[in-house]
């Protein structure tokens, strides 16, 4: 009779579509008993955990939808390639600091190297 809170409080948090909660309730509520954490914040560290999941589930799933041919990211890039970029730059910039304080940026040159072919246009 004592699984019967947690089978109803897994059912509940399925049928609100909270599987994070499903997923890391127990868990957390170990942690938070072990630090002394009251309730308030235990609810809080689980809704951090499911705002945080649904965020990156959103992501995935757009990725997806827009079918890119691969997936990339600043973390693989390979800034040796062209000496020219400034490291430093891109990375703040990717930090988007700028749009806080409601600054401009403006990116000037080709956006991809231009292709050459062989066959001329009809």
């Amino acid at each position: 009779m004592s699984a019967t809170p947690q089978v109803l409080l897994g059912h509940h948090l399925k049928a609100l579509k909270l599987p994070t909660f499903v997923r890391e309730y127990d868990k957390v509520a170990r942690q938070c008993a072990a630090e002394g954490v009251d309730h308030v914040r235990y609810l809080l560290r689980l809704a951090e955990l499911e705002l945080i999941d649904r965020e990156q589930r959103l992501v995935e799933r757009r990725i997806r939808a827009a079918r890119f041919p691969a997936v990339k990211s600043l973390d693989s890039y390979d800034f040796t390639a062209l000496p020219s970029l400034n490291k430093a730059l891109v990375l703040e910039l990717a930090r988007c600091e700028y749009l806080a304080r409601r600054n401009n940026v403006i990116a000037l040159g080709m956006s991809r190297p231009t292709e050459f072919s062989s066959e001329t246009p009809k």
